[in-house]
């Protein structure tokens, strides 16, 4: 999913008009003060402005992407599975577009792909995270998802009528909602069935369902908004039974967790045949490829779809989708179709949609491997469906809802992201509700190594790593960050920053062959850190463990702070001579190459590069004239460094003058930084 700030441009405006008063308030009272040893100093103000210079908006004239190969995708079910088909879903949903309803059978298959004989079966019901204000998911996120909130009033849920066996066995009274993570009677989001048998290792069964589904008015990701709808997480699915040694299990067992807040979803690979029948009207885009044309009855129409080797299935429809395909394949891409399923505000702007799409495909499949897929549908909603925006489902994308006639580059942006999901979600499949970062961090960093070669756009880490303000473990369990501005602040921004430190320390060519590898070996296998840990290692030939115990396993930044300056006059050889000592103290990770910048009085400067491993050092330099000042890394270098106005100071400043204004700006950037909304 793609975080969305809110009035981002506007606030950080101000910031950087407030900052810089005061920064420059700063340098005039240092100027009119007496010398003062032993004092900090704020960043100046052009280094401040520089440093929260942001990308352009408007959208550059970017090169055309990757010409296609001849391509005629060829829409048929895989020849040989690509990954281990654990179930096979065949569905019917009809949807009633007035009282916004959505009726369903369900034929599941499952297969027990552990050890040990099991009788219990566990399904996800996740539309019932919007039944009322008590669920889970309503308690912990206020009803709101980046900036789209719940309608009063408008509420969705499931509701199951009947589970049978193949042979006619009623199974619905023996359907328990659970509730394994907080113990919310009132969350209804994940039930458990009991078998009449157990199913054996290796063995299968077959369900047969009936089910019905009220859409609540759209704000986190499904829903309708007028005739729009968006059917994601829409149907009764099971969970993941995990073999001993899927993610360093050590005893094989079911994998359960509520609809959260903050979570994102978990599930295994299989088949899926769905049959949906809208109004005669309305147009479906849908994961996988149609099967046949949709047959019309003149009042209905009713559409069949089919996808292999994924793990959810996602649809939306609209009475106004204008649609566009065409065909694409490049070296890396055998041949897919780009199917783009467009709101009427945004039809001008079908060149920028297939373009982005394109880039977005040519390069991560050249970068990590293959997009196997035959067909990718690209959803933009309308203006008022924005909470179906932004998300990633397999072969299936949605943008930004269709607002400004012309958008700025958070269009692409969004198309862009959300189809990296398809690599780092969609293919290596990690368990989003537990580590969410190996999907997010990774389509993060992924998005903007696109956005800089295709579009011209350079990230601004510094002003990145400015908004950490609370870093924790890159491990936690998604809903274990509390409110979702901490799960967006780490999940996405510090693991995106965590991977381009490990990309500054053994470059781009090393970082693009282990991502590379780490994809290949690990597609449709759902791995975990330490699986990603463990290719970086053996990719680098060395051991990352201390990196990674500081900053994913542990909740670390850089922050290295220059505490004190100390200057006195001394004779040396019978010469005059400056002793100037300064103190450098380490209340963060470690970063195994420093740089630091003194700078003297005559106009010369020293470089040094220490190896940051010490909590506490100092340096002893002479020199012919006095230290002006120092600062750690002056061309920020260090991606992980989020508090850089500890970094630097000056010999010359009133102590008491210049401490209250330090006070002040962070105390300030703290403040807008909490007003940012993802």
């Amino acid at each position: 999913m793609k975080k969305q700030f809110g009035s981002r441009a506007a606030q950080w405006c101000l910031l950087i008009v407030l900052a810089c008063g005061l920064t420059w308030g700063s340098y005039a009272l240092q100027n009119n003060s007496p010398n003062v040893q032993n004092q900090p100093k704020a960043l100046s103000a052009s280094a401040l402005l520089s440093a929260m210079a942001e990308e352009p908006t408007a959208p550059p004239q970017s090169t055309p992407a990757p010409p296609s190969l001849p391509a005629k995708p060829v829409e048929t079910p895989a020849p040989r599975p690509l990954s281990n088909r654990i179930v096979e879903y065949h569905m019917n949903v009809q949807l009633d577009a007035q009282s916004k309803l959505l009726s369903g059978t369900q034929s599941l298959t499952w297969k027990n792909p552990g050890s040990q004989p099991v009788q219990e079966l566990y399904f996800h019901m996740y539309p019932n995270a919007f039944s009322s204000k008590k669920s889970t998911f309503m308690k912990e996120s206020g009803g709101k998802l980046r900036d789209d909130a719940s309608k009063e009033g408008s509420y969705g849920g499931m509701e199951i009528s009947s589970i049978k066996t193949l042979d006619g066995e009623e199974l619905i009274g023996s359907l328990q909602y659970v509730q394994p993570d907080d113990g919310n009677k009132e969350d209804h989001s994940l039930m458990k069935i009991t078998l009449p048998k157990a199913i054996k290792p290796g063995q299968k069964i077959t369900l047969e369902g009936v089910f019905s589904v009220k859409l609540p008015a759209v704000f986190a990701r499904m829903g309708y908004a007028d005739d729009f709808v968006m059917a994601g997480q829409w149907f009764p699915k099971v969970a993941v039974y995990e073999p001993a040694g899927r993610r360093g299990r050590t005893a094989e067992g079911w994998n359960l967790h509520q609809y959260h807040g903050n979570s994102e979803f978990y599930a295994d690979f299989g088949i899926y045949d769905v049959r949906i029948q809208v109004p005669s009207s309305y147009t479906v885009a849908a994961t996988g490829f149609p099967l046949k044309p949709p047959v019309d009855d003149g009042k209905t129409k009713t559409y069949a779809f089919y996808a292999d080797d994924v793990h959810d299935f996602a649809w939306s429809a609209s009475p106004h989708f204008i649609y566009y395909e065409e065909p694409y394949a490049t070296p890396q891409i055998p041949g897919v179709r780009i199917k783009l399923y467009l709101d009427p505000k945004h039809e001008e702007l079908k060149g920028r949609y297939m373009t982005a799409a394109k880039k977005a495909l040519a390069r991560y499949s050249q970068w990590y491997g293959s997009y196997p897929y035959s067909t990718l549908s690209i959803v933009v909603p309308p203006e008022n469906a924005n909470g179906a925006g932004g998300m990633e489902y397999p072969t299936l994308v949605t943008g930004w809802g269709a607002s400004e006639d012309q958008p700025d580059l958070d269009l692409e942006r969004v198309i862009v992201h959300e189809i990296g999901h398809q690599f780092w979600y969609g293919m290596v499949a990690s368990n989003e509700f537990e580590e969410a970062w190996l999907d997010e961090g990774f389509t993060s960093y992924a998005e903007d190594k696109l956005m800089e070669q295709e579009y011209g756009v350079k990230p601004n880490l510094t002003l990145e790593a400015s908004y950490i303000t609370n870093p924790k473990s890159l491990k936690l369990d998604s809903w274990s960050y509390g409110k979702h501005e901490a799960y967006a602040e780490n999940v996405y921004t510090r693991a995106k920053l965590v991977l381009r430190a490990i990309e500054a320390q053994i470059g781009s060519e090393m970082m693009q062959r282990t991502l590379k590898s780490y994809f290949q070996s690990w597609k449709f296998k759902h791995p975990t850190t330490s699986d990603f840990q463990k290719t970086l290692e053996d990719t680098t030939k060395k051991s990352w463990a201390q990196f990674f115990d500081e900053f994913v396993y542990g909740g670390q930044m850089v922050d290295y702070a220059i505490t004190g300056i100390h200057t006195k006059q001394i004779i040396a050889d019978g010469q005059p001579l400056y002793e100037n000592t300064v103190r450098i103290q380490k209340y963060g990770g470690t970063y195994h190459q420093v740089p630091i910048r003194f700078h003297f009085a005559d106009g010369s400067q020293i470089d040094r590069l220490w190896d940051g491993i010490d909590g506490d050092v100092t340096f002893k330099l002479q020199h012919p004239t006095q230290l002006q000042w120092a600062v750690i890394d002056p061309q920020h270098t260090l991606v992980l460094e989020n508090k850089r106005m500890n970094s630097f100071m000056k010999t010359d400043v009133d102590s008491k003058l210049v401490m209250r204004l330090q006070t002040g700006i962070v105390k300030l950037i703290e403040t807008l930084l909490d007003g940012v909304a993802w």
